[in-house]
């Protein structure tokens, strides 16, 4: 499958997103800076999953896992995202762990599921903060 060189990157004005947010609200980022982040993020993204994926590849795994991408981050020397990101995927299966019980929960005590409403911290320019439903 043949992918256009833009289709492999991140979304601009996600990375704009991300690097306005550590930045003093006045601050100004420009075009070229964006664009430059992005193809960075990108390089990043794929260097530490390609990583992922030769281990999976020597092991006969076709799937490439949470666990795969923390131990690429350690492999290449970035202990402390890798330490983050395994902060982040304990949460993340404790929350879903959690869910599935009680959907479960749910069905037996046959009351409907309830919907999971996810919420987004957004900060303005200015350092307000608000939090935002998903849509």
């Amino acid at each position: 499958m043949a992918y256009e060189q833009d289709d492999l990157k991140l979304p601009i004005a996600n990375v704009g997103r991300i690097m306005k947010q550590i930045l003093p609200p006045s601050a100004k980022i420009s075009k070229e800076a964006r664009e430059r982040m992005q193809e960075c993020v990108s390089e990043f993204v794929k260097f530490v999953t390609g990583e992922a994926s030769d281990r999976c590849r020597k092991e006969n795994r076709k799937t490439v896992n949470g666990d795969d991408i923390c131990w690429a981050l350690r492999t290449l020397g970035f202990d402390e995202c890798a330490e983050a990101m395994a902060r982040y995927l304990y949460k993340y299966r404790e929350f879903e762990r959690e869910r599935l019980n009680q959907k479960v929960q749910n069905e037996v005590d046959g009351a409907e599921t309830p919907t999971l409403l996810v919420l987004f911290k957004v900060t303005d320019q200015n350092g307000n903060s608000s939090l935002t439903k998903s849509s």
